[in-house]
C-alpha cells in the first residue's frame, strides 16, 4: 500500500508546502523576505497557474492570518482568480493565539470543506509576523481530524518546517506553553457532550507566586499583573479590553526576595470569562521601566476546580530568561465562582444608593 501511494503521489505545485492530504501552505509564510507588490503579484499568480493545471476539477478555499480591515494583498489579487479568501486575525491581545470561538469557526470551516467535495483544496496563508498562529491553526486541524495524535509531537513538526529561528523572530516570548495547552483543549473535543463548553463566568481571586524569580539580578521582582479579555458585564461585546491592571502607585506594588520568603500571593479580584490573557510584569525601582515575567493564556470554560496551576515549563517567558526561574517554580490562578444574578444586584443596588443620595441632597 505504501508503494501505492507512493507511484500515485503527485508533487506540490512550487511555492506550496503539503502539510496533509488536500492542505497545503504557502512557503512565502516560512521567511522574513519581504517581495514588493509586483512580485508578489507574479509569485501568487504562478502558484494558481499551477494549482489549475495540477487539480483542474478542484476548488480552492484560503485562510490568510493577517491585521487590519481592509482588503488583504492576496484577497485581492486571488479574487481575480474567483478563488474564496477567509481572513482570520494573527494574534489576540498580543498572544499568537486566537479565541475558541474563532478556533471553533476555523475547524469547523475547514472540515466542512474538505469534506463537501473530495476534490477540494484547502490553501494557508500568514502576513508577516503570522507565522506561530498559523503553524498553531494548522496543528490544531490535523488535531481535529485525527490526522496526527500528541499535542507536543504534532506543534514540533509543524514549527520543524520553518527555520528554527523564524519563530524567536516573530514572538518576543516563547508561545508554546500557550499553545499547548489550547491544543489540548482542541484535543478534549471527544470527551463532553458539548465542544467547546459554554465559557464560564469566574472571579481571578488571586495569584499565588511560590518561588520568586530572579527578575532583578538580586533574587527578587517587583511583580505586577494586567489582565485582559472579554468583559462578562458586557455580554455583546466580544471586543477585549483590559480588565485589571495593577496601580504602581499603590501598596500594592511591592519588592520581594528570593532570601525573605518563598511566594507571592497578589490580590487581584477581577471578573474573567471566555479567552483570558494575564501577564505579569516586573517593574523596575523608578516604576516606569518594565519587563515581562511571563505571560499565560487560557479559557475559563477548561478550568477544573476552579484553579490552574502552572509550573515553570507552561507559561510563557522571554526566550532568554528560564535560568530565572528556580526550577520548583510555581503559579496559581485561584478563581471563584461568579454569581452574575449577585453580582447584577449589587450593581443595581450601589445605583439606586447613588441616585437616592443625589435626589435627596
Amino acid at each position: 500500500m505504501a508503494l501505492f501511494r507512493k507511484f500515485f503521489y503527485r508533487k506540490p505545485p512550487d511555492g506550496l508546502l503539503e502539510i496533509s492530504e488536500r492542505v497545503y501552505v504557502f512557503d512565502c509564510c516560512f521567511t522574513t523576505e519581504i517581495l514588493d507588490d509586483d512580485e508578489y503579484k507574479i509569485y501568487i499568480g504562478g502558484i494558481v497557474s499551477q494549482l489549475r493545471d495540477q487539480f483542474p476539477d478542484s476548488s480552492f478555499m484560503v485562510f490568510n492570518f493577517r491585521e487590519g480591515e481592509h482588503q488583504s494583498l492576496i484577497g485581492s489579487i486571488l479574487s481575480e482568480y474567483d478563488m474564496t479568501v477567509m481572513d482570520y486575525p494573527r494574534h489576540y491581545e498580543g498572544c499568537p493565539l486566537l479565541t475558541m470561538e474563532m478556533i471553533h469557526h476555523f475547524l469547523r470551516s475547514s472540515e466542512s470543506w474538505l469534506s463537501l467535495l473530495k476534490q477540494n483544496v484547502l490553501l494557508m496563508h500568514c502576513e508577516r509576523g503570522g507565522w506561530p498562529v498559523l503553524a498553531f491553526m494548522l496543528a490544531s486541524l490535523l488535531i481535529y481530524r485525527k490526522q496526527f495524535s500528541g499535542e507536543q509531537k504534532t506543534l514540533d513538526m509543524i514549527y520543524k518546517q520553518a527555520p528554527r529561528e523564524l519563530l524567536q523572530l516573530m514572538s518576543p516570548l516563547n508561545p508554546l506553553p500557550s499553545q499547548l495547552r489550547y491544543l489540548q483543549y482542541v484535543s478534549r473535543r471527544n470527551v463532553g457532550s458539548q465542544w467547546p463548553p459554554l465559557d464560564r463566568a469566574l472571579t481571578l481571586d488571586c495569584v499565588i507566586l511560590r518561588v520568586i524569580p530572579n527578575m532583578d539580578g538580586e533574587g527578587g521582582c517587583r511583580p505586577i499583573f494586567r489582565i485582559y479579555g472579554q468583559d462578562p458585564l458586557m455580554a455583546a461585546d466580544r471586543t477585549p479590553k483590559v480588565l485589571f491592571s495593577t496601580p504602581k502607585r499603590s501598596k500594592l506594588v511591592r519588592h520581594y526576595k528570593q532570601a525573605v520568603s518563598d511566594l507571592i500571593k497578589l490580590d487581584i479580584h477581577c471578573h474573567v470569562q471566555g479567552d483570558v490573557v494575564m501577564e505579569c510584569i516586573h517593574v523596575e525601582s523608578d516604576l516606569e521601566r518594565e519587563q515581562m515575567i511571563f505571560r499565560v493564556m487560557f479559557n475559563t470554560a477548561f478550568i477544573r476546580s476552579n484553579i490552574l496551576m502552572l509550573n515553570s515549563e507552561e507559561i510563557d517567558m522571554l526566550w532568554n530568561v528560564k535560568d530565572q526561574f528556580p526550577k520548583d517554580f510555581r503559579a496559581e490562578l485561584i478563581c471563584s465562582v461568579w454569581r452574575r444574578k449577585a453580582v447584577f444586584l449589587r450593581m443595581h443596588l450601589l445605583k439606586f444608593k447613588s441616585f437616592s443620595a443625589t435626589w435627596t441632597c
